[in-house]
């Protein structure tokens, strides 16, 4: 168990790739020859122009895995031209597939290039080189047999870092084995990895909730955050990062874990890492969920409820095993970013 938590390779939201445009294809030096024209003049075509790079922001992925065995990427180099002013091919296009939410940084100097933010937006990395002018272009009236013509221009090379950050209308956080993953597959059709049994989420998994009228409500189950995250303990700021992009956060409290004023102090504790890693997480709107009511009934909820309400916030009492409560905080989701609106 533990040697799955630290093994990185579990969980590829970063990754180092190499793009390459394609080179632009020679220019031709050739003479037209005909039966009758026994001095025709040049006519080699120019070269066809190289593959660009381009990235793009595809729907329906989420994760950087399939970068885990290709992490090369070159567009096809241009054709050669050839006699009668026939242009060489243009070479194929690379399109270098990513989940929305991916930021691109240039490896060398750390410079961010891009952030693709939404799905289908795509950006050209690296132009395909020229191709080159054939013979046909080098007559002049005193030199009307040019033997030059130009070699196609290079292609590009650079080598990038893809920085995967969920983008989420609910971040759902908590510590390990709060229930979290049962959480996300009860509202939604998600269906991660659920055991009884801490750091069971290693990587954060995506759901959509819908309703009736098309609405939707994206929600990301971040893996269980420790103390000590804030400062980079365990894998604290790879989790962490992905809180930054979400509209709401989901504190999710165990309610059979601890007595009532330690549950407080976990509470607070999660909030002290998240302005740990950084303040401006703390301004998020933020609800909290007291989780498994149903394996404590006799147990009244109610008093740290209203300790939490009054320090600002909105709580709700819910089963994500059984499902009690659910329907109350779906209704409390949609109100925050649909309902409540004015536009």
């Amino acid at each position: 168990m533990g040697s799955n938590f630290t093994n990185k390779s579990d969980f590829l939201d970063e990754v180092i790739i190499t793009a390459i445009s394609g080179n632009g294809g020679r220019g031709c030096i050739s003479f037209r020859r005909a039966r009758f024209i026994p001095k025709g003049g040049p006519d080699g075509g120019d070269g066809g122009n190289g593959g660009s790079v381009v990235i793009k922001a595809a729907a329906g992925l989420n994760s950087l895995a399939h970068f885990r065995h290709k992490r090369y990427f070159k567009a096809q180099n241009g054709s050669p031209g050839s006699g009668q002013n026939r242009t060489g091919k243009d070479g194929k296009d690379t399109i270098i597939e990513v989940p929305p939410g991916t930021l691109v940084y240039d490896k060398d100097t750390g410079e961010m290039l891009y952030d693709l933010m939404e799905e289908d937006q795509e950006v050209l990395l690296l132009p395909g080189g020229k191709g080159g002018r054939g013979n046909q272009h080098f007559a002049t009236p005193t030199r009307r047999v040019p033997r030059i013509a130009q070699p196609g221009l290079p292609g590009g090379e650079r080598k990038l870092r893809l920085s995967l950050k969920y983008i989420a209308d609910v971040g759902i956080i908590g510590f390990p084995n709060a229930g979290k993953s049962t959480l996300l597959s009860s509202l939604t059709m998600a269906r991660p990895r659920i055991d009884d049994y801490p750091f069971t989420t290693i990587h954060p998994h995506l759901g959509v909730l819908d309703r009736e009228d098309g609405k939707r409500i994206t929600l990301a189950d971040i893996p269980g955050l420790i103390e000590g995250a804030g400062q980079g303990r365990g894998l604290g700021h790879r989790f962490l990062k992905h809180i930054e992009r979400t509209r709401l956060l989901l504190h999710l409290l165990d309610i059979t874990y601890v007595p009532e004023q330690d549950l407080l102090e976990d509470f607070l504790v999660l909030r002290r890492e998240l302005e740990e890693y950084d303040p401006s997480l703390l301004r998020k709107e933020q609800m909290v969920a007291i989780n498994k009511i149903d394996l404590e009934r006799g147990r009244d909820v109610g008093p740290l409820m209203k300790r939490l309400e009054k320090i600002g916030f909105e709580v709700f009492a819910i089963s994500a095993a059984t499902g009690e409560g659910l329907d109350i905080l779906k209704e409390a989701f949609f109100r925050r970013f649909f309902d409540g609106r004015k536009d």
